[in-house]
């Protein structure tokens, strides 16, 4: 793969590419949380109370980055890097 000679640095489409960046890494935090979560409700950890305000404060994260993704016209796909022979970053 060939590098193009000119490296575009439009102010407004870096500043997009790093917030797509950091809310990529957001949304893998937040997916990572929310298994954990689940695991901690499956093994019997956590009380009625904590299940529920686990459980808000993971919404609200996700609706938190929902309008992040919507400020900056990004889609859940563009978040989802593709690792190659790996697959993708981000459970579907």
């Amino acid at each position: 793969m060939r590098l193009p000679q000119r490296i575009e640095a439009d102010p407004e489409n870096v500043e997009r590419e790093l917030f797509r960046l950091v809310l990529t890494i957001v949304e893998l935090v937040r997916q990572l949380m929310e298994r954990q979560a689940l695991r901690r409700i499956d093994d019997g950890g956590l009380t009625p109370d904590q299940i529920e305000q686990l459980g808000l404060g993971l919404m609200h994260l996700e609706e938190a980055v929902t309008s992040l993704r919507t400020r900056f016209d990004l889609t859940p796909e563009d978040l989802n890097l593709d690792l190659g022979p790996l697959g993708t970053l981000l459970a579907d």
